[in-house]
């Protein structure tokens, strides 16, 4: 190639650097999780131990990339050498890892760590889950830093947030089986309590046992043909969708410019609704196992899903609510005014 030739190839990377950039970015998601889904493809079925959250993982990146758009589509890079190579590595992480703990036996190495703690099946068998879910956490921060410096990692931190929390999530509910993990457990009863009175202006007859053996509370309904009870743990009550809902949304009113107060208003909303979210999740899944439905099935995917889409869709609210108000403020003020 002549120095002419490679000084054309250069200048066409720089001006449409921005877009190269993102291209790779995806693609560095895109082929691990081809890979995963290549070998476990069920596991793309399920959010609680499952991979279906890297698909909100990689909403949210194309969220924020969308909400600063017009700072990134400006930015042109300089082509310097070792920044493009730390980038360039840190993009192969993801696919490496993959391969190493996948093909190379790493995943049995993490499955005998955990053993050595006294996990035992199935929780076991979850535990490259979940250091999967933070390790790609790790290398997200690493490729965000590398592409945009601080203010990049900064701008991402709520996609990077989300797989961290979830790993640590499965990690803990692993090493603390059966609701052990006290201090996740403060909100069963309450849970357990308000899920039945649900049941109970429904129709149905309930039962609620306040286990002294466990932590888990066991609920149980009736009509009149049948019967269907279930223990109650701290991922099902609602305090993994209200941590999750808690991380999300102080990340991005962090970076919105609502005032005090109007932050503090739409977070408290939000967290009052994602918390009877999940009362409606335990109601479902209590008249799945009353009518004789797949109840691990709609538990282990469609059950996360209930929680999980609100909060993910509960930003794009505040920010559509503000656009209306900014727009229509006066004719709004008029109606509350006239009526």
């Amino acid at each position: 190639m002549s120095e002419r030739d490679l000084f054309s190839v250069t200048a066409y990377f720089r001006q449409h650097s921005t877009y190269i950039k993102i291209i790779l970015i995806f693609l560095s998601v895109a082929i691990p999780l081809v890979i995963l889904y290549s070998l476990d493809a069920a596991s793309f079925d399920k959010a609680f131990n499952g991979r279906a959250y890297y698909l909100f993982f990689v909403w949210l990146v194309v969220l924020e990339f969308a909400l600063d758009w017009d700072k990134y589509k400006s930015e042109t890079s300089k082509m310097d050498f070792k920044p493009s190579l730390a980038f360039g590595l840190t993009l192969l992480l993801p696919t490496l890892y993959v391969i190493v703990s996948n093909f190379l036996g790493f995943n049995a190495v993490i499955m005998d760590l955990f053993s050595s703690y006294g996990v035992i099946s199935p929780w076991l068998e979850n535990s490259p889950l979940a250091i999967e879910y933070m390790v790609f956490a790790l290398f997200s921060a690493l490729v965000f830093l590398f592409a945009y410096k601080l203010k990049g990692l900064l701008d991402f931190s709520l996609s990077v947030a989300l797989l961290g929390f979830i790993g640590a999530i499965h990690a803990i509910n692993i090493l603390f089986p059966y609701g052990g993990f006290t201090p996740f457990q403060f909100l069963v009863p309450v849970t357990a309590h308000l899920s039945a009175d649900v049941l109970n202006l429904m129709g149905f007859q309930t039962m609620l046992l306040m286990n002294t053996g466990n932590q888990m509370p066991t609920l149980v309904v009736r009509n009149a043909t049948a019967s269907w009870g279930g223990n109650i743990a701290w991922p099902c009550a609602g305090v993994e969708s209200l941590l999750l809902y808690a991380i999300i949304m102080l990340l991005f009113l962090k970076k919105s410019d609502l005032s005090r107060l109007h932050k503090t208003i739409y977070f408290a909303i939000g967290a009052v609704v994602t918390y009877f979210i999940n009362i409606l999740r335990v109601v479902t899944i209590m008249l799945i196992g009353l009518n004789g439905g797949d109840v691990w099935g709609f538990h282990d995917y469609y059950a996360q899903f209930y929680s999980a889409v609100w909060i993910v869709l509960y930003p794009l609210i505040v920010i559509a609510s503000q656009v209306i108000w900014s727009r229509h403020k006066d004719a709004i003020i008029n109606l509350i005014v006239n009526d």
